[in-house]
Order: C-alpha cells, then sequence, then structure tokens
C-alpha cells in the first residue's frame, strides 16, 4: 500500500495519498474547491486557474491545485507537514480576479441560455466572485459551429475550459475538435468545420461549465426546476446505464446519465440519450383487433375475452420476449404462457445461449473488470455500435496499455487493435495456442451475439469458453438487448430455440418482439408500446407501457439486476406490462396469485433469488461446453444500423436523421469529390 502522507488544509490535518493533487486532497478533506477545467474522468489542462490556492512556505502566489500533487509540497523548517490554505485572502483576491477575466467576454445570456439555473459559471460566480467589472472594452463575439443534430454551440460563451476537446480526443476517442488562435484569438472549433460522428458527443453538453454547448434537441423546451427527475435504467442496449429522465407533466423533455463507476461511469450513448422523442410517437394508445384485414379500435374487456378465448382454444400455444420487455413481465407471460401447456422463447435473434448455465450465457467478468484488463480479446463483435460507453472503457484500458485483440469484421472501435482473422478457423487457431499477452496478467474474453446466431452459435460460445479457460482469462458475453439476461435468468427458453417454439404454432403471444418476422398463418396477439413491426402483424393489439413509463427490474450484459423507476404514465388506455398479463389470466381460468407489482416480485424472487440482488454482480457458476464442430463463415456483427435497434429508435425523427447521416459518412468517396 501507497505511505499516506500528512499535509494541513485550513488548519486540518489529514493523510493523503501523495499522488492525488490538491483538488483531490481538498475533496477528500471535505473542501470545496471551484474549478472549470479540471474533471476527474479527463486528463488535467490547468488553464482555468479558478482552483488556486496558498500553499504556505511556497511560492508568494497562489497555485492551480489540479496540477500540483501532494508529493511536491516541501515540509516546514522543522519536518512539519506542508500547509494548504484554500480561503485565505490571497486566495480569495485571486479567484476574484480569475472570474473577472471569464466574464470580460461572457455575454449576458442568462435569460436566455439553457444552462441558466444548472450552470456552473453562474453558481461560482455568485459564491467566488465580485459584483462589478472594471472591463469598459468591446466584447469579443465568436462563430457558432454547426456540430450536428444533437450539440447546440453558442460559442461566445466560451471559457476555453477544452472539457470538451480532452473528452472526444481522450474518452471517445475520436479527436475531431480542437482549440485554434492564441490569446484572445483562441477558439474552440471542429476539424475542417465538420460535424461531429461520434456515439458519445452528447457527453460534452454535461461538460460544459457554461452554455457554449448545449442539448440542441431540448434547447427552450423548459427549464431545470420545471422538471420531474426520475432515476432509472437505460434499455437502449444491455449494459445497462443509470440515467436520469427529466419529465415535464407527461412528457419526457430530457435524458441524462448518473454516475455508477461499476457501469457506465458518469457518460451516456447518444442514442440513450436522445431517443425521448420516440417515445411520443407511433404510440400504441388502446386495444385493436383485426377485422376483415384491417385493425380496428376495441375496449379492454372486448380485447382480453378474444385473447383468453383463443389462448384457450390453441393447439400450440408460443410466447416471444421482447429485447425491451422488464423482468417482471417476462415472469408473468412465462407463468402464463407454460400454464397453459405453451413454450416461452426469449432468443428471438437466434444466439445460440445455453439455458440454465449462467456462466455461459452472461459469462465470469464484470464491466468494471476491463479497468484492469491488460489483454483482451474480441470475438464477434463490434462494441462501438453494440454498447459505446463499454467500448470507452475498452478505451481507456487500451490507453493504459492494455493489448486488444479482435476476431470477426475489421472495423473502428477507436483504438488500435491487433486483427486477428474473420472467421471461425481464426477462433479455432487459438485453442492450444501460447496465450503470451494473457499470461500472469488480468485479460478478458468478451463474446458478441453476432457470434452466436449461426447454426454453430453453441460450438463457438464453447471455443471462446476454452480460449478464456486456457489464458485464465474472465469471460463476457456482450448482449444486444436488454431484457436478455433477465429473461434467461427466469427460463423463458425452449428445447430447440425459436424456430422450435413458433413452429406449427397456432397461436403466439408477442411481448415487443419487433426483430422478428412471424409467418403467415398463426394468429398473433402484440402487446406492446410502439406501431412496429410486431404490431402489423399483429391480429390483436395490446397497449403496453414504454421503459419509461413502469417500474422494472432489468438485468445487463454483466449479470447486474437494476431497478428501473417509472417517470410518466403511459398514453391513453396503455396499462403496465405485467398488470395486462394479470387482467388477462382470468379470462382464461388461471388467475395470477399476484395483485400488485410487489407481490409479482416476491414470486420473482422466490424462483430465481439473485433477481433480489439489486445492483449486485453475482458470481456466475457453471461447467463448460463441450467443443463441438465449427462452420466456416465469417463472422457478422449483431447490429448493421446503431440508430435503428428497437421500436423506440424507430419512432425518433432524431435517430432517423443520424442514421442517415451515418450511411452517408460509410459512403466511399470518389476522387472528384
Amino acid at each position: 500500500m501507497t505511505d499516506l502522507r500528512k499535509i494541513i488544509i485550513d488548519g486540518r490535518e489529514v493523510e493523503v495519498d501523495p499522488a492525488m493533487t490538491l483538488i483531490q486532497a481538498c475533496e477528500q478533506a471535505g473542501v470545496e474547491i471551484p474549478r472549470f477545467c479540471y474533471h476527474e474522468r479527463l486528463s488535467i489542462a490547468g488553464n482555468c486557474r479558478m482552483c488556486l490556492v496558498e500553499v504556505v512556505g511556497g511560492p508568494p502566489k497562489p497555485a492551480a491545485s489540479c496540477a500540483m500533487q501532494v508529493r511536491d509540497l516541501r515540509p516546514g523548517p522543522e519536518g512539519q507537514p506542508p500547509v494548504v490554505k484554500t480561503n485565505s485572502p490571497m486566495v480569495k483576491k485571486a479567484r476574484e480576479g480569475v472570474m473577472e477575466f471569464l466574464l470580460i467576454n461572457h455575454p449576458l445570456d442568462c435569460p436566455i441560455c439553457d444552462q441558466g439555473g444548472e450552470c456552473d459559471l453562474q453558481d461560482q460566480a455568485m459564491a467566488y466572485g465580485v459584483d462589478f467589472s472594471r472591463y469598459r472594452e468591446p466584447k469579443r463575439a465568436s462563430d457558432n459551429m454547426d456540430l450536428g443534430p444533437l450539440v447546440g454551440t453558442a460559442m461566445t460563451r466560451c471559457i476555453s475550459c477544452t472539457r470538451c476537446v480532452r473528452f472526444i480526443t481522450e474518452v471517445a476517442g475520436v479527436p475531431e475538435m480542437g482549440q485554434t488562435g492564441r490569446g484572445e484569438d483562441s477558439e474552440i472549433t471542429s476539424y475542417l468545420g465538420q460535424t461531429l460522428a461520434s456515439e458519445l458527443q452528447g457527453n460534452i453538453v454535461d461538460l460544459c461549465p457554461v452554455g457554449a454547448l448545449t442539448n440542441k434537441p431540448y434547447s427552450f423546451t423548459a427549464r431545470p426546476w420545471e422538471l420531474t427527475k426520475t432515476e432509472s435504467i437505460d434499455v437502449m442496449d444491455a449494459l445497462g446505464s443509470n440515467i436520469r429522465i427529466d419529465t415535464k407533466g407527461r412528457e419526457v423533455m430530457r435524458i441524462l446519465p448518473r454516475n455508477h463507476d461499476g457501469v457506465n461511469e458518469e457518460w451516456l450513448s447518444d442514442k440513450s440519450r436522445y431517443v425521448w422523442d420516440g417515445l411520443r410517437r407511433q404510440r400504441l394508445d388502446r386495444p385493436y383487433i383485426r377485422a376483415n384485414g384491417k385493425l380496428r379500435p376495441a375496449t379492454w374487456a372486448e380485447a382480453l375475452t378474444l385473447a383468453g378465448a383463443k389462448i384457450k382454444g390453441a393447439t400450440k400455444l408460443a410466447g416471444l420476449v421482447g429485447d425491451l420487455a422488464p423482468v417482471e413481465a417476462v415472469y408473468a407471460l412465462k407463468q402464463l404462457v407454460e400454464g397453459q401447456g405453451g413454450v416461452v422463447e426469449c432468443r428471438t435473434d437466434g444466439a445460440k445461449l445455453p439455458a440454465g448455465n449462467r456462466a455461459a450465457y452472461v459469462g465470469t467478468a464484470s464491466v468494471e473488470d476491463i479497468d484492469s484488463a491488460r489483454a483482451i480479446l474480441l470475438i464477434g463483435t463490434n462494441p462501438r455500435t453494440e454498447a459505446p460507453v463499454l467500448n470507452a472503457r475498452i478505451r481507456k484500458a487500451w490507453l493504459k496499455g492494455a493489448q486488444v485483440s479482435l476476431i470477426g469484421q475489421a472495423v473502428d472501435l477507436t483504438y488500435e487493435y491487433a486483427h486477428l482473422g474473420t472467421d471461425r478457423a481464426a477462433l479455432a487457431a487459438q485453442i492450444g495456442a501460447k496465450h503470451t499477452t494473457a499470461d500472469g496478467v488480468d485479460s478478458l474474453v468478451i463474446i458478441g451475439q453476432g457470434a452466436l446466431r449461426e447454426a454453430d452459435g453453441a460450438a463457438v460460445l464453447a471455443h471462446a469458453m476454452q480460449v478464456a479457460a486456457e489464458s485464465g482469462s474472465r469471460l463476457l458475453v456482450l448482449h444486444s438487448a436488454a431484457a436478455r439476461v433477465g429473461a434467461m435468468d427466469v427460463g423463458a427458453v425452449t428445447e430447440g430455440g425459436l424456430a422450435a417454439a413458433v413452429d406449427g404454432a397456432d397461436v403466439i403471444y408477442n411481448l415487443g418482439a419487433d426483430e422478428i418476422d412471424i409467418a403467415p398463418g398463426a394468429f398473433v396477439i402484440y402487446q406492446g408500446s410502439h406501431g412496429d413491426r410486431g404490431a402489423h402483424r399483429a391480429d390483436l393489439i395490446l397497449p403496453a407501457a414504454a421503459y419509461t413509463e413502469e417500474q422494472g427490474v432489468f438485468v445487463n450484459t454483466e449479470g447486474r439486476p437494476q431497478l428501473a423507476l417509472r417517470a410518466g404514465f403511459p398514453p391513453g388506455e396503455a396499462k403496465e406490462n405485467w398488470a395486462i398479463l394479470r387482467a388477462l389470466s382470468p379470462e382464461i381460468g388461471a388467475t395470477q396469485p399476484w395483485t400488485t407489482l410487489g407481490e409479482l416480485r416476491r414470486a420473482l424472487v422466490k424462483d430465481v433469488p439473485h433477481l433480489a440482488m439489486i445492483d449486485e454482480v453475482p458470481e456466475n457458476a457453471g461447467p463448460g461446453l463441450p467443443l463441438g464442430p465449427l462452420g466456416d463463415a465469417s463472422f457478422v456483427n449483431a447490429i448493421a444500423d446503431h440508430f435503428l435497434t428497437n421500436p423506440i429508435t424507430r419512432a425518433s425523427a432524431l435517430m432517423a436523421d443520424l442514421s442517415a447521416r451515418a450511411k452517408a459518412r460509410a459512403e466511399t468517396k470518389i476522387a472528384a469529390e
């Protein structure tokens, strides 16, 4: 363990790690230090000078606490601990001077600025500034950049903290922004004036301490004090990022990340952040029954009676679980369908995930293990599109020296990697090979869903587990559906997979599965939130709540159960998913024994105890899989279009715009262009 060092901060003696900076030591001692450019997850810039402190016995001027380490402090003349003052007259005068300089060119836009009410500059000007200005010269103005449809700009407000530049370069790994010029002519700009292409660009809005970068779709729609804030979980990918949903009345106005070091740190992908406009469009708000080839509105009583009659009269009943269903709804569907002699299947993409073996369908690694990994092998996955925040974590490990290898399609991952091949032969070659990069160090094997969807998916998974075992690595199965791990946990699987479940079924209960095509013939009952592919095929539609409109447990890709809370109410006559299934159960003569969500959860936890471990990662155990024969096909990644992966994204006009822009960027330019 590192030897701690004693220092005295504002008269209090504390022991801190000498590698800490003074700003970190002060935070540990409970002393607030103002800052604009410093951020604990970015490199140190030291250019705003707001975090000045006085080091007694040091130079006769304030020191930037973000750029000075504790080990750099000199002890007193008789060996006394170094003394740091954060509230002396020298510090107070220095901070007032820095704030006066920062406000020299800053426009008085507060009444029309989206940052008003949650602006670091406002707060710190009140706390550490002065109430006058000695600047009488004309103010400087800057042209606004066009960064695309997500980030709005008002660059005259910029204070050149460079947080956005450092994030885009270091965390996102797409160096599209920088600072040009010197002195008063310095300005932040994008490379060649282009729009941003990163899947994480929305985070620079959170990082900006002033109103220079704003949330463009949210602009001028609400003030922060008007919003009701709800803590929840993101379902746009399987990482389970912690989010805050801000609502005004019944409408979601914006989605922001919450800090969780074990999952998403404090970042959020653009798809998760900006998908909220899809919650307002194409919504199912009343039951529908198909008559003479057309859907007509119906009452709930009529719809449930018809559904009950069809289910009772079915010769083969199948239940399908979609990608966005909470665990409680999956469990209720499983009880309802299997109680009628039917089968339930959640692997609607054909992934060959083995039932009951959590070490195989989840893996043995946690997301946090990526931070300490020194070698990472990616198999059949593109984490940049499947889980952008997790990809940023892999990049962070790479920056620390981790060696990354890839078997699968060659793609831009924002970091360098060794491309070992594209097909099954490259994976087979890893069996019995010397894993020199992984021996004796923390290492990780990450396998994506694209590798598991073909006929030999079980053999691919077995080979990945064997490679992990031989190299002493942990295994992480990177899922692409937020509901998949929870559905596997409750056993929503059929022997023989999807084909065996739907083959010969005359009634199919579709719980929000919109990523598959159901063949003609069967009577389809669709329960979901949006008028997407599932609703188009349905003979009976039961309108349900979206993920922001009901409480639910979601289990992320590492097997961590997390609780999503309700931020609003579903539109029209739509109901919560579990409540629809509970209301349907008396119609088939098998009334479910719960009347509240709490009672349902108690039954669920009794059957699957680890789902009670909210926000914990259970230890996963299970045997290795037998090594079956591999095919000879190349790996194909699970996601073709990152921005259009589920009904909510396909209902979003903003996601459609982002998808079109991504396709345009991907097209090869000819020489004349």
